[in-house]
């Protein structure tokens, strides 16, 4: 397994290998003794989650306040831009942000660290997302912030977006977000 380092350090793009023959393909998408050697990181996954989205479609940005969620984020279906925010004020890179298009095709995966709000735009006709995450669910804790906010200028690579859940509709923006100290 590769690791690219994106213009934020702490997330990281991980290229597994893919050994392709006339059957198609086969490739490792997690091992933790790998992913501890290649990363530095030892973490535990202990959710994995599933989401189908059509073209346009945006989920995020989100992250939970408390019981904050590392995520290890991958695509087996279609392809997505797929958008980590820092929000840790005690960072370097606060505020800011890096996208990485993530595709069945390219077979990539983004580690987004706890402590960032996360998102992704539906690029193909339909997207399946797989994610592991390094705590529970926890909605009480959850929050969004605006995907479309001036004041972070994400450069999605749709004008719009086709589909915003009602969480997403009501989210704040960045200026009004509570953060990570």
């Amino acid at each position: 397994m590769k690791v690219v380092k994106t213009d934020i350090p702490d997330v990281l793009v991980l290229e597994p290998r893919v050994f392709h023959d006339d059957r198609g393909f086969f490739s490792e998408t997690f091992n933790a003794r790998t992913w501890r050697d290649v990363t530095g990181l030892d973490v535990d996954f202990i959710q994995d989650n599933h989401s189908r989205s059509h073209r346009g479609v945006v989920r995020g940005l989100h992250y939970q306040i408390r019981a904050a969620q590392g995520k290890l984020v991958r695509v087996i279906r279609g392809e997505v831009y797929d958008v980590a925010l820092d929000l840790r004020r005690s960072s370097p890179t606060f505020g800011r942000w890096t996208g990485v298009v993530l595709s069945d095709e390219n077979h990539r995966q983004c580690w987004i660290p706890a402590g960032f709000a996360h998102a992704f735009m539906a690029l193909s006709e339909t997207a399946d997302v797989l994610y592991k995450t390094t705590d529970y669910y926890a909605p009480e804790h959850e929050r969004s912030i605006i995907w479309d906010d001036p004041q972070l200028a994400i450069d999605w690579p749709l004008d719009t977006a086709s589909g915003l859940s009602e969480k997403d509709r009501g989210a704040v923006p960045f200026r009004e977000a509570e953060v990570y100290p």
